[in-house]
Parts: structure tokens; sequence; C-alpha cells
């Protein structure tokens, strides 16, 4: 079974932007990675106020923020846009 993707307002702002810079097809690939198992590495566990959180490398300088619910079989995502903002 595929997880569900849940998006912020914030990350359909941040896609005009990664459209914009070229990196939709970047974002479109760990979309897909994501939907079929958002534990699959890379990925990295973040800390402090965001330790419910993890991030995948969009590129060097942008990361894609997204919270994993395994009861409901969700995945939130919450940035796509720079570094941890």
């Amino acid at each position: 079974m595929a997880w569900t993707i849940q998006f912020s307002r914030q990350v359909l702002k941040d896609a005009k932007k990664l459209r914009s810079a070229n990196l939709e097809t970047n974002l479109s690939s760990l979309l897909a990675l994501l939907k079929q198992n958002p534990y699959e590495p890379p990925y990295e566990k973040l800390s402090g106020n965001l330790q419910e959180y993890s991030s995948r490398r969009i590129n060097i300088k942008h990361r894609l923020v997204y919270a994993v619910d395994d009861e409901a079989k969700t995945i939130r995502v919450v940035s796509g846009w720079s570094h941890y903002e």
C-alpha cells in the first residue's frame, strides 16, 4: 500500500519556486520515493524543535522536510525550499 502525501500551504508556494529553479524533476522523484517508503535511505532525522520531522535533499541547498504518521500511512510535507525555514 502506498502512502498518502499531504502538503502544507508553504510547500505549494515552494513548488512554484522549485519549478522556476528547474528542480521540479528532483521534487517529483523524491515524492515518488516517499510514496513507496518514507524510511528508505537516504534521509536525515532532524533534531531540536524539528525532531518529529525528517528531510531529504532536493539539491545541495534545498530540502524536502516532512513528518510521517505510521498509523494513518500519511506523510505531511511542510517545506521544500531553503534549509529548514
